[in-house]
């Protein structure tokens, strides 16, 4: 993956230096990539073409990428350190670092055309790949749950609206991962039915374990603060209903997740099990 995200920008396209370097320092961080991951196994868990999903898997990081070099900003979360790095406005400065998030954003979109331009799959397939990620990236998905995030502080926000900060916070864009793989590979409406309702589990599952670490996880692992949705007072899943709660929440939607799976008429669903089992005993 590392190799494929280190070539997204056309070698003849001209691009300021300054703006290539902010957008790889983060998009080359690290970290799980998860999302590009979740493309390319629900692609190949129908018999998909792997190297057709790259494109889209390189867009979704891209766009995840963004969010977070946003989110860290001052103005937002105000982070100094992610993946274990200086956030990306401490090195470029905070006007360099919204222009990459910009730049990121904008570029996924022609990453996911590239899946027809080189590899054949059909307009009709990434035209939809193309509406659901603006659709789950945008104001109805990951924005309007940042918005949310924003908004939630203790004493004011209840378990079903911090549900929807996690929903579309986080869950959005880990759906749209499974769908466009899916659709890259021709899935039905039964199996995209079924990869959607997978990634709502574990989509909530990851960020309720994201809640759990932030209190008892390892910073070394983690390769940021600990403790940080105690400062900034945000709500939590911990907050409501305590950790020994939390940690069997995320064992029911991960068991729902993979009957998910099983029962969604997949060729060979392993890795998908493999990665909810992963998410649900993850560290960092």
């Amino acid at each position: 993956m590392a190799d494929v995200l280190a070539s997204v920008m056309p070698a003849q396209w001209s691009v300021p230096q300054a703006l290539k370097e902010a957008m790889d320092y983060s998009l080359q961080a690290g970290g799980k990539r998860l999302r590009p991951l979740l493309v390319i196994a629900a692609c190949e868990a129908l018999g998909g073409s792997r190297e057709a999903a790259l494109p889209v898997a390189a867009a979704i990081e891209m766009v995840h990428t963004y969010s977070l070099i946003h989110d860290d900003l001052p103005a937002m979360d105000n982070d100094d350190f992610r993946r274990g790095k200086p956030t990306n406005h401490k090195v470029f400065g905070e006007a360099a670092a919204i222009l990459a998030g910009d730049a990121l954003l904008t570029h996924a979109f022609y990453s996911v055309v590239q899946a027809s331009r080189k590899h054949g799959v059909p307009a009709e397939n990434v035209l939809s790949i193309v509406e659901d990620l603006a659709e789950m990236a945008g104001p109805r998905g990951m924005v309007g749950g940042q918005v949310a995030d924003m908004e939630g502080e203790q004493g004011m926000t209840d378990l079903e609206q911090l549900q929807y900060i996690h929903l579309h916070k986080t869950g959005d864009l880990i759906i749209f991962s499974l769908l466009a793989g899916g659709r890259i590979a021709g899935a039905s409406v039964r199996q995209l039915e079924a990869l959607r309702g997978f990634g709502t589990r574990i989509g909530l599952a990851f960020q309720i374990q994201d809640d759990i670490l932030d209190l008892v996880g390892d910073e070394s692992k983690l390769g940021k603060s600990t403790g940080s949705d105690i400062k900034q007072q945000k709500v939590t899943y911990p907050y409501f209903i305590g950790l020994d709660a939390s940690r069997e929440e995320v064992e029911r939607l991960t068991e729902e997740a993979r009957r998910m799976v099983l029962e969604g008429g997949f060729q060979d669903p392993q890795r998908l099990l493999e990665i909810a089992e992963y998410l649900m005993k993850r560290d960092h």
